[in-house]
């Protein structure tokens, strides 16, 4: 199998933690398997909210070679960084307030001065690696900015991935109309001279063709979110605690997102029986901001709500798989959270708090899934309702197989493993059949997707 080798451009990767780098991360594992060699550049930071250097354990260094900015010289290696500060997940107006300010300073975003040392390990990188093809993953989108003018000093192609949308991403501050322009200005740029545009739902790639007349369907693809089977393996067995009936959020409530209404929900359903207040258990797995903890106080739910605060990725499957009902809570349709996928890899049912659009119909089409408003505290309790009474006669539904299972990391590596080979023009890449199939098993769902 011939061996080409992928540039990756991507700001956050272990040992940071969260939900963001777990896409890259599993890419980059899995690339090996179709015979790409990943060389990855990423940053130092020396403050972030989470970080979890068992990820990096995922990595075999002879097969992956890392590549970190900082002041000494980078390491092509595994490498941990054990001097890092952990940064407090303050309220979402203090975030707003420190974004607003960041956003107005630098564009396209803060990320901006991440660009000159990148650039400059990126040519060393470059330089003594034959590179077929560029990988940058956003946000930041400053990634975007460096792959292209690597693109264009060594005439190499660049494919970039969508993890959340840019303009049209209503959390992202534009302080004047020039900043929209400009930003706008960069990403039609982008759009212009990548090879390809990878995004995580239809939303976003609908969002893209509309403000881009130049762009058409078979400019971009979609390759979703995903979880990782061999992330369970060693969990399968578990079986939950059959004294409580459990429901797990796991990751953090980013800028709107709120537990409130979930709160409010679960302590009425409660009040109306009694008998499941020493039944019933609400577990958080990950940072929880402080006035969303004043919440479980006001409703009365200091005996019922757990929280572990954050943990690693491997403990956070662990616990997933000691729940009986999983939750999540979106108010808007343009992102697409990673956590719903790792819920299809938990293989449990789904209490999903959504609006309509591409996620809820995605949670729905589970078969195991109870879908409410965000908002709507009474539709929630009666979900909560009719899951708790499903758990007492042991008939929790358990989502289709067949639907869960296409989300699987691997399988999702096999499609951005052809997009990669069709940036630097491969027409016939040798790959067993058994990748074959599964590249054409992508093939049949985007064209659906369009």
């Amino acid at each position: 199998m011939p061996i080409k080798k992928v540039l990756i451009i991507a700001y956050y990767f272990p040992p940071m933690g969260l939900s963001g780098v777990q896409r890259t991360l599993k890419f980059a594992k899995y690339l090996p398997e179709y015979g790409w060699q990943p060389v990855v550049l990423t940053s130092s930071p020396r403050s972030f909210y989470a970080y979890d250097e068992s990820l990096l354990n995922e990595i075999d260094p002879e097969k992956i070679q890392i590549y970190r900015t900082s002041k000494s010289s980078a390491a092509p290696k595994k490498e941990i960084i054990n001097n890092y500060k952990i940064s407090k997940f303050r309220s979402y107006t203090v975030q707003k307030i420190a974004r607003a300010g960041l956003q107005t300073i630098y564009q396209p975003d803060s990320k901006i001065r991440w660009k000159k040392p990148a650039l400059e390990l990126a040519r060393k990188i470059i330089s003594e690696h034959n590179i077929d093809v560029i990988y940058a993953t956003a946000p930041p989108f400053t990634d975007f900015l460096i792959a292209h003018q690597l693109s264009t000093e060594f005439n190499i192609p660049f494919v970039v991935d969508y993890r959340d949308v840019w303009i049209d991403n209503p959390f992202h501050f534009f302080a004047t109309p020039f900043h929209k322009m400009y930003s706008e200005k960069l990403e039609k740029e982008i759009l212009t001279y990548t090879k390809k545009a990878i995004v995580t739902n239809r939303n976003t790639k609908e969002l893209l063709i509309k403000r881009y007349s130049f762009i058409n369907h078979n400019d971009i693809v979609i390759i979703p979110h995903g979880y990782d089977e061999a992330d369970f393996t060693e969990f399968r067995h578990i079986t939950p605690d059959k004294s409580f009936f459990t429901i797990t959020h796991s990751g953090l409530f980013q800028d709107n997102r709120t537990p409130k209404y979930f709160f409010k929900a679960l302590s009425q359903f409660i009040k109306e029986n009694p008998e499941s207040a020493n039944k019933i258990k609400a577990n958080f797995i990950g940072l929880m901001r402080p006035e969303h903890n004043k919440y479980i106080v006001k409703y009365n739910l200091s005996k019922n709500v757990e929280q572990c605060g954050y943990v690693s990725h491997r403990e956070t499957i662990e616990k997933i798989m000691h729940s009986d009902v999983l939750w999540l809570m979106l108010n808007d349709t343009v992102r697409s959270p990673g956590k719903l996928y790792e819920y299809f890899g938990a293989k449990k049912p789904i209490l999903a708090c959504l609006p309509e659009g591409n996620m809820k119909k995605l949670a729905l089409d589970t078969k195991a899934a109870i879908c409410t408003s965000p908002k709507d505290v009474n539709a929630i309790k009666e979900a909560i309702s009719k899951f708790y009474n499903l758990w007492k006669n042991g008939m929790l539904p358990i989502p289709d197989p067949n639907y869960t299972e296409s989300f699987e990391r691997y399988k999702l590596t096999a499609n951005l493993s052809k997009e990669l080979a069709a940036a630097i023009d491969i027409n016939k890449f040798d790959i067993t059949s058994n990748q074959i199939d599964l590249v054409n098993e992508f093939d049949a769902e985007n064209q659906i997707e369009k």
